[in-house]
């Protein structure tokens, strides 16, 4: 089962999950898969409700005038691209706390517990609440690869990649980069990153490097890995 006819809040989110660490639909490259659920999105999702997926279709918007030219097969329908059910990802605030479920020290509640089982076992949660009270967590990074599209062949390269090294945020460190190539004489910069994730929003970070408008036409997220 691929995406739903894109008229409810649960197909939105279905497509905000499937590029939360996608830059297209099928593949690294723009394609006909994302030419094929682009045209089935009637009412654009928002950057409000659906980031993500608001990302998504204004990069894809970009090559509207590209749209016949791009590959695959333009016969396929959009309901055969997307996640199933059970790859929808599930909102972290949502999910269960395995934590808080689990009982370390649990007993049958249908039997008559001794008395010194009880305290004995009392004592023990109680030792662990109060160690995983004082242990404190590290904060949650991930490493992310992103691509930053020039204009044209004519794109000062040099000034392009220093606009993006000269944006700072607490909680994002730089990390190496390469041009590749993509065709007509244009590369893009595909730089490494790690980011905080409390601290840096990667929809903002990519929203002030694309107001360096000189230079960037626009930026994807390319992979996204939890460390």
């Amino acid at each position: 089962m691929g995406f739903q006819e894109f008229v409810n809040d649960t197909a939105f989110a279905a497509l905000d999950s499937w590029v939360r660490t996608r830059s297209y639909i099928a593949g690294y490259n723009p394609s006909q898969a994302d030419v094929a659920t682009f045209k089935a999105v009637t009412t654009p999702p928002t950057v409000e409700k659906h980031p993500h997926a608001y990302r998504w279709y204004n990069h894809i918007k970009s090559y509207e005038s590209e749209f016949s030219s791009l590959p695959g097969d333009p016969s396929k329908s959009f309901t055969t691209y997307g996640p199933d059910v059970s790859e929808v990802t599930i909102n972290p605030k949502d999910a269960p706390n395995d934590d808080d479920d689990v009982d370390l020290f649990g007993s049958d509640e249908d039997e008559e517990e001794d008395p010194e089982v009880v305290a004995e076992r009392e004592r023990r949660l109680a030792e662990y609440k109060k160690k995983k009270e004082g242990k404190t967590k590290p904060a949650a990074k991930s490493i992310v690869t992103m691509d930053v599209k020039p204009w044209d062949d004519e794109t000062d390269l040099d000034k392009l990649k220093e606009s993006v090294l000269s944006v700072e945020m607490d909680g994002l460190v730089w990390g190496a980069s390469k041009w590749v190539p993509v065709g007509f004489g244009i590369k893009k910069l595909q730089i490494n990153l790690v980011v905080e994730d409390e601290k840096v929003s990667l929809d903002e970070l990519q929203q002030t490097l694309e107001e360096f408008e000189d230079y960037i036409q626009s930026t994807d997220i390319a992979a996204m890995q939890k460390l």
